[in-house]
């Protein structure tokens, strides 16, 4: 029996447009292109050429610092872009998809070799791009050696996939990556409380978590089961790309298709669609949105996501794609001062935060992407405690980041923390304080110093 957490601070938000456990239809796209942002930490040096004929495993580009991180195709055809900004900024790589997914040679993982080995093989594959690294929430350096792997089988973000319905049909697939990935370093697999799979996991440490958001976050999970000390370094991935990995030990042939949740108020059709990895969000949006109303897409969930157009690249290492009103159109009269019987409230700002919690978390809220209000002084009130359950004062933390002190950073745990622990933290601020942002310039400011 797997040990039991329980996660007592967190935030259940219940949202419109939840996708439902069913496969929607969808034309794969034409283009696939990657961001290189979408591989945070990444210096991009291209590989392929403008024109070149590409396969499934073919390599676009690798990391200047770090050959080894290579970014491969996930469909056979021809790069026909490689598209650059201010500076010669690399904003993306485009491939013509010729739908005939013909496969690169790449040597087959080796579950009986050496660390070394298999982490070559997952390197030839592409695979070691799906892996971010703590500290600094980046992706990995395949020089180093992880204390450990974590995976967070769920997600309890607001609209979040449901990665038990995801991977009913992916467990041995799921198995045979973990296989693969443990011989690199332990593993740890955090899953809900009551998942039905979990036992039959072999060659990991498995953990139930019970509790609201963010409590399937992996750094909350890092948090609770083995906390991260200065000098270390562990691995994370996320559960599908687990899966992408131990298809291909499992078949021997690269499949980068994974399954992306179609989630929000304006999406006609909310539902699970398969796509290739860096497929065009209008893939599944095209004809797929309640029209009417100026709309934002996110790549993520509404929380921790990042915004996209409507005809951008999707991340190749999000399962989630929202779609919700953008809110510039709506005009309340007295809206501060009205009841709020629909209106979201974690304390008793409305009449819908004085009920009771039990109808709250029942009742699904309409949300948009306003802001509600502009950006104020922080005020050392306590509001983060309540949703932020790692052991660490997300106040304190934040104002020495601000203010540049490295040593204060260090103490108060910045080694253990991502933006996303701070979502939850950030759509409660009565302050409007983007505290994901200030993260992030810690994060970066930490290992510029380090590094």
């Amino acid at each position: 029996m797997a040990d039991l957490i329980k996660i007592k601070q967190g935030l259940n938000i219940q949202m419109v447009g939840q996708a439902k456990e069913e496969y929607g239809r969808v034309s794969q796209s034409a283009l696939i292109g990657f961001n290189p942002e979408s591989f945070y930490g990444i210096t991009p040096k291209p590989v392929a050429k403008v024109g070149d004929k590409v396969k499934v495993g073919s390599v676009l580009f690798i990391d200047k610092k770090n050959p080894d991180l290579k970014i491969v195709s996930p469909v056979s055809g021809e790069l026909v872009a490689i598209n650059r900004g201010e500076r010669r900024k690399i904003l993306d790589f485009v491939v013509q998809n010729d739908f005939k997914a013909e496969q690169a040679e790449i040597k087959p993982i080796n579950l009986d070799g050496s660390a070394e080995e298999v982490k070559s093989s997952l390197s030839d594959a592409g695979f070691l791009a799906f892996f971010k690294q703590r500290p600094y929430d980046v992706c990995i350096a395949p020089t180093d050696t992880p204390r450990a792997i974590f995976i967070s089988a769920f997600d309890k973000a607001p609209l979040a996939p449901n990665f038990n319905f995801i991977l009913k049909d992916e467990i041995s697939n799921f198995q045979a990556g973990i296989n693969a990935i443990s011989k690199i370093a332990p593993v740890y697999v955090g899953v809900e409380k009551g998942c039905a799979w979990a036992a039959s996991l072999q060659n990991a440490t498995v953990t139930q978590f019970e509790g609201d958001y963010p409590a399937s976050n992996v750094g909350v999970q890092i948090n609770k089961v083995a906390p991260i000390n200065r000098g270390e370094v562990v691995w994370t991935i996320a559960p599908q790309e687990v899966a992408i990995i131990g298809r291909f030990v499992n078949k021997g042939k690269l499949d980068f298709t994974k399954t992306v949740a179609f989630c929000g108020e304006n999406a006609a059709t909310p539902a699970y669609y398969k796509v290739v990895m860096g497929s065009n969000v209008s893939a599944i949006a095209k004809a797929n949105v309640l029209e009417g109303r100026n709309l934002r897409y996110i790549a993520g969930n509404p929380l921790s996501g990042t915004q996209v157009s409507a005809d951008a690249w999707l991340n190749p290492l999000v399962s989630q794609l929202t779609v919700i009103p953008e809110g510039d159109d709506t005009h309340e009269m007295f809206g501060w001062i009205m009841p709020g019987i629909k209106k979201f409230s974690l304390n008793g700002s409305f009449l819908s935060g004085m009920l009771c919690s039990c109808l709250r978390n029942k009742f699904k809220f309409s949300f948009d992407a306003r802001l509600q209000g502009g950006e104020r002084h922080m005020i050392m009130s306590g509001e983060y405690d309540k949703v932020f359950p790692m052991d660490i004062y997300p106040e304190f933390l934040l104002k020495a980041i601000i203010s540049g002190d490295i040593e204060k950073m260090e103490e108060l745990g910045i080694y253990e923390v991502a933006p996303e622990d701070f979502a939850a933290a950030e759509f409660v601020c009565s302050s409007k304080v983007e505290l994901q942002k200030i993260v992030r310039q810690g994060l970066d400011m930490l290992r510029k110093e380090m590094c």
